[in-house]
């Protein structure tokens, strides 16, 4: 069977891709991963990961009716989905990527989802600007899997500990969880870890799978996988 990775690596770079037919070809595949595994394709929502990509560049996704995109970075998103979102208004836009307490209330503004949630100070900041601006994304927990130091998420030692925080001292609704499970492990494991923590506290979103591993996060239980460089091509490597 042909690995994920192999299918990325021949990818063409972002602005190259056939955005339309990536799109067309990563919905069957969750299709037939759901199916698989006797769950109801309408139960995964696909998040199409469009950091880094341009406006120009995601208007294929929306034009083939993809209504739900993530990104990483506060300022890139203002920059762009104002004007995409006046064309298409029932647009969601996610934040994937981390949070910065201090752009706090543009990310409750923008965003339709906040999928990086991850320490006191920023449901602090959080609760504030959802109380100044009358609006509530929802609120993901990112969860630290592997205990990696250089990755932000709770630890899952510490993930009922902080969810109930964020309800009990700063009266935030969490909504689900989220990870990123390390580049060198198997992910099911990570996967398996993150669904049981969601089980145990009642939570209905499990935001986990990417484009190299999403078929495994689905045969565990994800409700939202993120896809990018399947969509819209490869991206250019940080230099």
């Amino acid at each position: 069977m042909t690995d994920q990775s192999q299918i990325l690596d021949a990818k063409p770079p972002v602005g190259q891709a056939d955005v339309a037919a990536g799109l067309a070809e990563v919905r069957a595949s969750i299709r037939r991963a759901a199916e698989d595994n006797e769950r109801d394709p309408a139960s995964v929502a696909l998040i199409a990961v469009s950091k880094t990509v341009p406006a120009e560049g995601i208007l294929p996704a929306l034009k083939a009716g993809q209504r739900l995109f993530g990104e990483n970075y506060v300022q890139e998103s203002k920059g762009k989905w104002p004007g995409l979102r006046e064309r298409f208004p029932d647009a969601e836009v996610h934040l994937i990527g981390p949070l910065q307490s201090n752009k706090a209330r543009d990310a409750v503004e923008l965003f339709d989802a906040i999928h990086s949630l991850d320490r006191p100070s920023l449901a602090a900041a959080l609760a504030k600007e959802i109380a100044r601006a009358g609006r509530a994304p929802k609120l993901i927990v990112q969860v630290n899997t592997g205990d990696e130091p250089q990755k932000g998420g709770v630890s899952p030692a510490e993930a009922d500990a902080f969810l109930a925080a964020c309800r009990d001292a700063y009266g935030l609704a969490i909504e689900g969880l989220m990870c990123i499970p390390p580049a060198d492990d198997p992910p099911s494991a990570h996967f398996a870890l993150l669904a049981a923590i969601a089980a145990r506290c009642g939570l209905p979103i499990l935001s986990m799978g990417m484009s190299a591993d999403y078929p495994a996060a689905i045969q565990m239980g994800a409700t939202h996988v993120r896809v990018g460089t399947a969509i819209f091509g490869a991206r250019a490597p940080k230099g």
